[in-house]
């Protein structure tokens, strides 16, 4: 599969970053839409998006190339071509978590709504992103024999990019229902987000072939286990304590 879209002036535009921008610019509308219901006024929302988004390519790059380093140390010029591929998401994710942070400190606007309106979003843009990984024969597992297995270099392969969009897409929809229910609970969305995403990431890791490693443990997988036990130990915190305020 052709991984370029189309060219403008002469330049080629990537599927990858046609479906990222998709997913970015659908996450921005449901996010504006969410923003509503907390409270977050659209130009509060926005600005934070101007800088977050970003910033958050930025981590997802310098977290790809940290990793990656022996690939990158003799030719640091190398780091600058995103378009040649590497963006780790969880350095994009942890980069928006530590925006928001100082965002909503400056802008004294409540940390929990903002995540709370931001993690739908951001579930919805990966489900759709995770196409691109598709699209670039990237980001799959090894050899497999069932049905819905893809063809990459003639080998059958796990669909990962797969399971992990239509993963977050369930995820996506189970949040907005969620935020609707129960939305006095501040906080509990981006918990659940951050635990279920993180849960899923780790089975799936173990099936991928192109993990960041630390010597012989998967990076992402590490991650995941910290992300699952954060978003535990969240939503109880939040929960006990907006049980109270409701109470």
């Amino acid at each position: 599969m052709n991984p370029v879209a189309f060219s403008l002036f002469g330049i080629d535009i990537a599927w990858y970053g046609v479906l990222i921008s998709l997913g970015i610019l659908l996450g921005t509308m449901v996010g504006i839409r969410n923003a509503k219901r907390v409270g977050i006024s659209e130009d509060d929302l926005l600005d934070f998006l101007i800088i977050a988004i970003p910033l958050s390519i930025i981590g997802a790059r310098l977290y790809y190339v940290i990793f990656e380093w022996q690939d990158y140390r003799f030719d640091l010029g190398k780091i600058l071509a995103i378009r040649s591929g590497g963006l780790a998401i969880h350095g994009g994710i942890i980069t928006a978590i530590i925006v928001a942070l100082v965002y909503t400190k400056v802008k004294r606007i409540n940390f929990f709504s903002l995540a709370d309106v931001s993690a739908p979003s951001l579930a919805l843009g990966q489900s759709i992103g995770r196409w691109g990984n598709y699209i670039n024969q990237e980001a799959h597992g090894g050899p497999t024999s069932l049905p819905w297995g893809i063809m990459v270099d003639g080998v059958k392969v796990h669909p990962t990019f797969l399971y992990e969009s239509l993963w977050n897409f369930g995820l996506f929809l189970f949040l907005m229902w969620y935020a609707r229910k129960k939305q006095k609970n501040m906080g509990e969305v981006f918990a659940i987000y951050l635990g279920a995403y993180s849960f899923v990431r780790f089975l799936i890791e173990g099936l991928r072939t192109d993990s960041l490693m630390i010597g012989n443990f998967r990076v992402a997988q590490i991650v995941s286990l910290i992300g699952i036990i954060i978003g535990v130990g969240l939503f109880k915190i939040l929960r006990a304590k907006n049980k109270k305020i409701t109470s």
